[in-house]
């Protein structure tokens, strides 16, 4: 029980920062937030409509990733979202006041590059952390990483620290050691 609470807190904590959160504040907040999609868009009808697809995004690829649908998949549209996100709204490179004291660049060089690793972890959920679990996910995208799969049951009698190769020795309090 215990490595499926893990598996789901791990994706939870991944996760939690679009659902519930940035995406309850789309739905409570939409008018500021399509305000902050019109400083990319200036066309208020494309800010709306960014917004419902990131809305969208965050709703359903979360979903994905909590409940193992797809997941693989939905951590990869995530981590573009991630990097699409800090390109267009942590653009730390426009103010051109990175040094001074009161910088905003500089603020919004760490939310680029928080946004970047976040970006990273969805990656190792689409990919895994080996070379050869890229191409799977190329071949199957929309295959699950089957997070809670059950894990086969090993009665404690059967467990050992000792390998089942190696020979048991069992001494006695007067026999000397081997």
């Amino acid at each position: 029980m215990f490595p499926l609470v893990v598996a789901f807190v791990v994706r939870l904590l991944l996760v939690a920062l679009f659902l519930p959160f940035s995406a309850l504040d789309k739905v409570l907040e939409f008018d500021a937030a399509v305000g902050q999609a019109q400083e990319s868009f200036s066309s208020r009808t494309l800010a709306k409509g960014t917004i419902v697809i990131g809305l969208c995004v965050e709703v359903f690829m979360s979903l994905g990733v909590l409940t193992g649908v797809a997941d693989r998949l939905a951590a990869f549209v995530l981590a573009g979202y991630c990097i699409v996100t800090a390109l267009l709204w942590k653009p730390f490179w426009k103010p051109g006041d990175f040094w001074a004291k009161a910088s905003r660049a500089r603020g919004l060089f760490w939310d680029f590059w928080k946004n970047c690793a976040l970006a990273a972890g969805f990656l190792l959920i689409t990919f895994g952390t080996g070379a050869a679990s890229v191409d799977r996910f190329f071949e199957q995208p929309l295959s699950s990483t089957h997070p809670y799969a059950a894990l086969p049951y090993t009665p404690p009698s059967t467990l050992s620290s000792t390998p089942p190769s190696t020979p048991v020795t069992k001494l006695s309090p007067t026999s000397p050691p081997p």
